[in-house]
């Protein structure tokens, strides 16, 4: 039967997490700058503001249907497609399949999650875009949301999958070396790529929040991914002698 572990690791949390950010700077900086420039777009460009206005309109309309879909497309179908296309040179495997289900069930409750986390952001804040409204809201986002459940959830979610969903072992999630081994380091990774483009989604009109998210999301899942992958491969594979 096989058992969850925790890799112990010699290098700092704040370290690893440093390190995994450095090797996800140039994906992020892309993240970024497209996010950058589609708000951009939004303000400065009519036909960006047309075509961002329809899909506030989508949004509009299907409501949490729209973040289901648009997170299972974003977060299991778009990564999948990338692994399969670049790194498998278009050969379909099983595993693709066990990826995808995993990814969708996991993105989908947590897309409509983020939709709600949105909400109540707006409704407890305004939707008022000043410097005030969005730090706050940033704030929240990032320092509490982020550490207290995303995070984690995500940590666990990812180690468990990539740990042949073991049942022995899972206590370790709870633990705080679990947090301070795992999550720490996700949440300076993530902290890299995700203040700025919060930033830039609260800089917009709550109806298109989620749909830039979800275009977020697709890239997001991506770095994500390989970064618990890395967390599976054993120390003596990871750093062969």
């Amino acid at each position: 039967m096989s058992e969850f572990v925790i890799h112990e690791r010699k290098e700092a949390p704040w370290a690893a997490g440093l390190r995994a950010a450095r090797a996800n700077l140039i994906p992020g900086l892309i993240l970024q700058a497209i996010m950058l420039s589609l708000l951009l777009g939004y303000y400065f460009y009519p036909p960006t503001t047309e075509l961002l206005n329809q899909l506030a309109d989508l949004k509009s309309h299907w409501g949490y249907g729209y973040s289901i879909v648009a997170s299972v497309i974003a977060g299991a179908v778009i990564p999948e497609l990338m692994r399969i296309i670049i790194f498998q040179k278009g050969k379909v495997t099983r595993a693709n399949l066990g990826n995808f289900l995993f990814a969708a069930f996991h993105w989908s409750w947590s897309g409509a999650l983020v939709d709600f986390l949105y909400r109540q952001q707006a409704e407890w804040f305004g939707s008022e875009i000043t410097f005030k409204v969005v730090a706050i809201k940033v704030l929240i986002d990032q320092f509490v949301f982020n550490p207290c459940f995303a995070a984690p959830v995500n940590s666990w979610a990812y180690d468990w999958k990539n740990a042949g969903f073991p049942l022995r072992g899972i206590h370790l999630f709870f633990t705080a070396r679990y947090y301070r081994q795992t999550v720490i380091p996700t949440l300076v990774a993530t902290w890299g790529v995700w203040i700025p483009v919060v930033t830039i989604l609260y800089c917009l009109p709550p109806l298109l929040q989620i749909p830039l998210f979800a275009l977020a999301l697709a890239l997001w899942v991506i770095i994500f991914t390989w970064m618990s992958e890395q967390r599976a491969i054993p120390k003596e594979e990871a750093n062969p002698s």
